[in-house]
């Protein structure tokens, strides 16, 4: 039977549908260091995270008979795609299911920074009554800067224009403008003429670092700041600086740098004790509504890979959407070199195989062939595809749809 091991308090209706699949699941509230998962996984075929789990090239590389990682999530920085894929690792995650939950976030964000609710509030804890309208302002009129304009950030867009706001967005790749929506060229014009600047971006190696002293400097005085996608992005030392001399009316932050792995634990931050600032705990998609939206999502996408080798909306390996066909299934994914193909279904031919569908797709350095087989006159086949020089992984259905695994890729 296959296992699945779920860390990180995955939401239960993951555990329900990979369950119904004939998987047995494992479930635990924490995250696991590198030593402690490569000691866990020894006996499961599946992996399901969040965000704090690190899935290294160390981990893959010490877990051979891994077969798919689930990140139960929009981001997938914390898992070595590259490793992944060179092991026939499959990866998929959650790009659509919590962007509401974090839009809602960010709007909530901009409408306390603008009217100082948070000044305010605590003031009135403090048992003082500051009743004065002094820097705050109603959000229709002003103008949303937004820094990346994927799923979150134009519906974000869509929502802001709502409001009344003036959109105004900037994007490294060409994207459709929402509504009445104006792309902006360079940074430059977006931080001269935005009332609030709020970061979208993905995880790559290239936004680190993305947001400095100096991006801070160029915005306009008394404007907002929010990042609400990854902590590495901004120079949080410099949005302090740019807080306490008054440049910025305010900030609020959702990602950090570095994390707390638990509930519970201690949290610092040069942010903390800042007036107009909200920081919160790395919540933006964690409603109970996105949280289930989460895992039927995710928990899918793993549960049909293993049922019909399909592996639509994979991260990292070619995509193929298939439904099961009632007959032996081989899917092979490879090197992407000339002659792949030739070679396959020369061993199929040679063994009386009679093919009745076949589908391939490529992605970089990867293909991924299945063929679905209704006989063969003589065994041995799967025997010869792993054999091949270019194989990274071999798996097979039968017609009774009992999977078979080898142990672990052919070729890393």
């Amino acid at each position: 039977m296959l296992r699945a091991l779920l860390l990180e308090n995955v939401h239960p209706a993951a555990v329900e549908i990979l369950r119904d699949a004939g998987i047995e699941v494992e479930t635990r509230s924490g995250a696991l260091d590198e030593a402690e998962l490569i000691e866990t996984l020894a006996d499961f075929q599946i992996l399901g995270i969040r965000s704090k789990t690190q899935v290294t090239r160390h981990v893959l590389e010490s877990v051979p008979g891994l077969l798919a990682v689930g990140t139960f999530s929009i981001g997938t920085n914390q898992i070595d795609l590259d490793a992944a894929a060179s092991r026939g690792v499959a990866v998929f995650n959650a790009p659509f299911s919590n962007t509401r939950s974090v839009v809602e976030l960010a709007v909530a964000e901009i409408i306390s920074l603008t009217r100082r609710l948070t000044v305010r509030d605590k003031a009135l804890h403090d048992g003082v009554w500051d009743k004065t309208a002094d820097g705050s302002h109603e959000v229709r009129g002003r103008t949303l800067g937004i820094i990346g304009y994927g799923n979150i950030g134009s519906q974000l867009s869509v929502l802001a224009e709502n409001l009344g706001m003036k959109v105004v967005f900037y994007d490294s790749a060409e994207k459709l403008a929402l509504g009445n929506a104006r792309r902006v060229e360079t940074l430059d014009e977006l931080l001269q003429v935005a009332d609030a600047v709020t970061i979208h971006v993905d995880g790559r190696a290239g936004n680190a670092g993305l947001f400095t002293g100096d991006m801070f400097a160029r915005m306009k005085p008394g404007s907002i700041f929010l990042n609400l996608s990854r902590g590495f992005v901004v120079d949080l030392a410099s949005l302090r600086e740019h807080i306490l001399s008054g440049h910025l009316a305010g900030a609020a932050v959702d990602v950090f740098p570095t994390e707390p792995k638990k509930r519970g634990d201690h949290f610092d931050s040069p942010l903390r004790g800042l007036d107009n600032v909200i920081l919160t705990p790395h919540v933006g998609g964690s409603t109970l509504e996105a949280q289930e939206s989460i895992g039927h999502f995710v928990a899918k996408k793993l549960r049909d890979y293993f049922l019909t080798a399909s592996t639509t909306l994979s991260v990292n390996l070619p995509n193929l959407q298939l439904e099961h066909t009632g007959v032996g299934r081989i899917a092979l994914l490879h090197r992407n070199v000339p002659g792949v193909l030739a070679a396959v279904n020369q061993v199929f031919a040679d063994h009386g195989a009679n093919i009745e569908a076949q589908m391939l797709a490529t992605r970089g350095e990867l293909g991924y062939v299945v063929t679905d087989i209704s006989d063969v006159t003589q065994r041995g086949a799967s025997a010869k595809l792993m054999a091949m020089d270019t194989t990274v992984r071999l798996r097979i259905r039968d017609a009774f749809d009992r999977p078979e695994f080898p142990p672990g890729p052919a070729a890393a």
